[in-house]
Order: C-alpha cells, then sequence, then structure tokens
C-alpha cells in the first residue's frame, strides 16, 4: 500500500517511513527535502498519485501566531484539495493531547483549526494525539533557562518517546479510518439519549452495541481482551 508522509524527513516522519517500510508498504517521505511544498502545493499531485493514505506529521516552520496559522490552514487546505482529487482514502494527521484546552496559545488554535478542517472535508480520517515528546525536554528547558535559574510551570506532564508515537502513527495509518463514522453516530445517540430514549432501543443502535461492548472489554483483567477492544473499535 502507498502511504504519503508528510514531513516524512522530520523526527516523527523519518521514524513512521523506516516502520511503515519494514512493514511492507511503500512509503514516500514527502517535504520540501524531497521536493514536496504544501504551502505552494508544488509536488504534491505527483507526490500523491496512486497514494491509498496520506500521513501529515508535518509541523510549521515558525512559531508566531500568524505564520502557523497560515502554515496549518493554507497546507491543510492543499492536502485535503489534492488527496480528493487524486482519491485518497485516508488522512492520517498528528495532533496534540488537550489542544482545545490551551486556545491561549496560538499555535492550539492553529492545531484546532487543523483538526475541524479535516473533520469538515470528504476524506475519511484519523487524528492521532500525542502527548510532548521526550527528544523535546532539552530544548524546552534551554529556553527556560536564565543564568543559573530554569524557570518551569508547576503543570504536569507526560511526555511520549517520538519512537512510539511513530509506531501509533504507523497502527492508524494501515488501518481502518478511526474517526470517519463516530462523530456524526455519536450525536444522534447522544440525542437520543439526552430525549429519554434508552440506549439500545435508540436510532444507530449497531454503534451503541459497538460502544457497550468496547466498555465491558476494557474492564476485563485479560490483557489480550483488551487489546482487542481496539480492533472492535475501529470497525464500528
Amino acid at each position: 500500500m502507498k502511504i504519503v508522509v508528510i514531513g516524512g524527513s522530520g523526527l516523527i516522519g523519518s521514524k513512521l517511513v523506516a516502520k511503515l517500510r519494514e512493514g511492507g508498504h511503500e512509503a514516500v517521505p514527502a517535504s520540501p527535502n524531497t521536493g514536496v511544498n504544501t504551502l505552494t502545493g508544488e509536488g504534491l499531485a505527483e507526490a500523491l498519485k496512486g497514494a491509498a493514505v496520506v500521513v501529515d506529521v508535518s509541523n510549521s516552520p515558525s512559531w508566531s501566531d500568524a505564520d502557523v496559522m497560515n502554515f496549518f490552514e493554507t497546507s491543510t487546505r492543499n492536502l485535503l484539495t489534492h488527496e480528493a482529487a487524486t482519491g485518497v482514502k485516508h488522512h492520517v494527521a498528528l495532533s496534540v493531547v488537550g489542544t482545545e484546552r490551551l486556545l491561549a496559545s496560538g499555535y492550539f488554535r492553529a492545531k484546532i483549526t487543523q483538526e475541524n478542517m479535516i473533520k469538515n472535508s470528504s476524506i475519511p480520517y484519523s487524528l492521532v494525539r500525542a502527548t510532548q515528546f521526550f527528544e523535546f525536554m532539552k530544548g524546552i528547558s534551554d529556553i527556560s533557562t536564565q543564568g543559573n535559574t530554569v524557570r518551569l510551570p508547576t503543570a504536569f506532564i507526560q511526555p511520549m518517546a517520538a519512537d512510539d508515537v511513530a509506531s501509533a502513527v504507523a497502527r492508524v495509518a494501515i488501518g481502518a479510518p478511526v474517526l470517519w463514522r463516530i462523530p456524526n453516530q455519536y450525536f444522534v445517540v447522544s440525542t437520543a439519549i439526552d430525549r429519554g430514549i434508552p440506549l439500545m432501543q435508540g436510532p444507530n443502535t449497531e454503534i451503541a452495541r459497538s460502544i457497550t461492548g468496547l466498555a465491558r472489554m476494557l474492564t476485563k483483567d485479560d490483557l489480550e481482551v483488551k487489546r482487542s477492544a481496539w480492533s472492535l473499535f475501529k470497525t464500528v
């Protein structure tokens, strides 16, 4: 299966390309270094030709509020437009845990904009949210240091290794779209609940049964049963 990795030469992208190739897939790294520019659209049509999946792990080269918003809006729009034209079946994007809670930051406002553009497109999609990478800890401490003093917020964080993030994104990329059907059906089911209709008697009871089954599986002590719960979730 041909999988195009946008940002494929970066920290996550390079690891992701390697993992996908190890799994026997045709993983194509796409970045300015390989002649693909998502801001201008240069090289996109050729790179996406014959691709079944596009994975976007790219990031803005500038962190100013205006620049980062322009990057995610423009690159996501160009990607989705070219994907629709070339018949891509699955769009996967890497995002950040807690993005909707950090909207005082221009970066996170841009990430929410990216997520919403993907959700509102015609392309089946999956969003993978990760926490901060262990590999960035040194950089965070460096920019927080003045002289012999390091100033850090009191917030708790739970970093992830970039290799683990790449593995998670790879699993999603080769699977069925995770968030394609669920949001609309979830809304219908939740509306039925709000109106007092029993969950198993309301509309879209298939998804209700799957969610109920998933919850039961996740409460089991058997690790293998818990692992198989993810497969159930993906088939909803």
